[in-house]
Order: C-alpha cells, then structure tokens, then sequence
C-alpha cells in the first residue's frame, strides 16, 4: 500500500494526500485511503467526499462520526472550495469560462454524460476553468495546464466537461484521450477550501503537483 501523507490533523479532521491508484472510498481489498488513514491515525475515518480512483490529491476524512456528519453537510452544501489542477489536450479558447450542463451518470458503464433536457438521474454540473500555461508534448502535441474551481462534485464532473469543450485531459482513456505519456488521467486535487465546523477556523489546505503531471509539463 502507497505511504500515505498527512498534510493536515487535529482530533476531529485528517486532510491527506490521496495516491493515484487508490480508491477514496471503502473497498472489500482494505486498500483504500480511509483504511490506510485509519491505520495511520489509529482510529476508524470516514470519507466525506470523495476522489477519482486515478485522481491525487488532498482527501479531507473525519476521525469521528459527529465530525463526519458535520464535515459532509459542509461538502453537500458547497461550502467548500475544491481545486484542481489538470493536464489538457490542446489549447482551450476561450482561456477561462465557465461550465453549467445536466450531467448524468450511467452506472452500467461508469461513465457520465452532457444531457441537454431534464431527466430522472441528471444532476447540475457547475465549474469554472482558467488556462494555466502551455507546452508542447513528448510526441509533438499541444498540451495545457489548467486550474479547475469545481462548484459541484458530480462523478467524472471536471473529465467529462473538459472532453465536451474538445480538451479531454491527457491519458484519460475512458474519455477519449488515451496516451503513452502518463498510465492516469493528469488530474490533481491542489487545493481545498472550508471552514472547519468545529473550530470555526477556515483550512486551507494544499497538495503538490506529482512528478508524473509535472513531467508532461516541464
């Protein structure tokens, strides 16, 4: 199992930095990052929202119950601030926008969907993207960093939306953009925002790039 790092602890809230590769929830194999966070804090912790399998990045958890119920009204709500970082194919035009749609995802096949008329299982998608810098990859092709605000947490939400605007994020297989320069998709959780709902102190917590998203930029 992938050391797990503690960018953040007190007794109520552990803030990590998840592993690619590891689930953000409960599994059967004990290999998930509440698990290994348990282990770590040496008590039982639960996921209050939730990252990719593929996706990095800091993963806020509760070490008690009434942690997790107040924690996960504070997500639900929106209250907090989720930043991303992503790898692109390409150069979005225009640089920065924002994205509403009706996602909806189909669990047959894991994957979500833009719906243009409501229906039962759709949901609201809302985030705002900003052009970072661009580069050009190993191969030849244009590429681009850019920060994501995710306004809601909807499955697939940043991947599906930027594959839509023609800008899928690079080595995301399940959205078109398969590629031999990372084994994920380039998604990186960077930075989460909110006001601690014990405390009453605002966390800001953040996560460094990995060398593996790094490299595609440098």
């Amino acid at each position: 199992m992938p050391d797990i790092k503690a960018l953040y602890t007190d007794r109520d809230i552990i803030i990590v930095e998840k592993q690619p590769g590891m689930s953000s929830e409960i599994d059967d194999n004990e290999t998930d990052a509440p698990t290994a966070v348990g282990k770590l804090c040496g008590c039982t912790c639960y996921p209050v929202h939730r990252l990719d399998k593929g996706t990095g990045g800091g993963l806020v958890l509760a070490k008690n119950e009434r942690a997790a119920a107040m924690l996960s009204a504070v997500f639900s709500q929106h209250k907090a601030e989720k930043h991303y970082l992503a790898v692109v194919s390409g150069t979005p035009d225009p640089t920065k926008g924002e994205m509403r749609d009706l996602l909806f995802h189909d669990r047959r096949c894991n994957k979500s969907f833009i719906v243009r008329r409501a229906r039962r299982g759709a949901k609201e998608a809302l985030l705002e993207y900003s052009l970072q810098s661009t580069a050009t990859s190993r191969s030849g092709a244009p590429i681009s960093l850019v920060s994501v605000r995710l306004h809601t947490g909807r499955t697939h939400q940043i991947r599906v939306h930027m594959a839509y605007i023609w800008h899928p994020i690079v080595g995301d297989s399940l959205y078109g953009n398969e590629s031999d320069l990372i084994t994920r998709q380039a998604l990186h959780a960077y930075k989460v925002e909110f006001i601690h709902p014990i405390t009453s102190k605002k966390l800001e917590i953040q996560s460094e790039l990995p060398a593996d998203i790094q490299n595609l930029i440098s």
